[in-house]
């Protein structure tokens, strides 16, 4: 594992924050000349620590949409029954992300679709592909609170 100073914890959270910020510029944000700055910069990006650069997309700009929540159980709990679901969710598009779980359930999918008659077509294809999924539940995201943003670096790796 990487040991992270100081200045690759605040290069990340300006990165997460700032991710079109110039080399030059989050050199002299960190107190880097550009060079050192670069070097630290290669070395998260080739550690796999920063992997990739993306643009926020507000959604809601574009048109119509509805995320939703979905918990699911499956019936088997053998490993290929795991690895069955967890190869059918890699390919749908719709399936903004999906997380393994303890508890209750064994996932929890966000699914991003046009409307709720869009996202019934996405569990009836589920259903009827055989992945085992024996229980699920939805829910409908009615606002959003809180929107992901960046990681908190500081209070992970802050001395107590």
């Amino acid at each position: 594992m990487l040991k992270l100073d100081d200045r690759d914890l605040k290069i990340l959270h300006i990165l997460q924050t700032e991710g079109r910020i110039s080399k030059a510029a989050l050199a002299e944000r960190v107190n880097l000349t550009p060079a050192p700055c670069w070097e630290r910069l290669k070395r998260l990006e080739n550690a796999g620590i920063i992997t990739g650069y993306r643009a926020e997309v507000a959604l809601g700009k574009l048109g119509s949409h509805i995320t939703v929540f979905m918990a699911v159980e499956l019936e088997g709990h053998r490993a290929e029954n795991f690895q069955l679901f967890e190869r059918a969710v890699q390919k749908i598009d719709e399936i903004h992300g999906c997380w393994a779980v303890g508890g209750g359930f064994d996932y929890i999918l966000q699914v991003i679709a046009r409307d709720i008659d869009t996202y019934q077509r996405l569990v009836d294809h589920l259903l009827e592909a055989h992945l085992g999924l024996v229980r699920y539940f939805t829910y409908i995201v009615t606002k959003p609170v809180k929107r992901p943003g960046a990681l908190p670096l500081q209070v992970l790796f802050e001395e107590h």
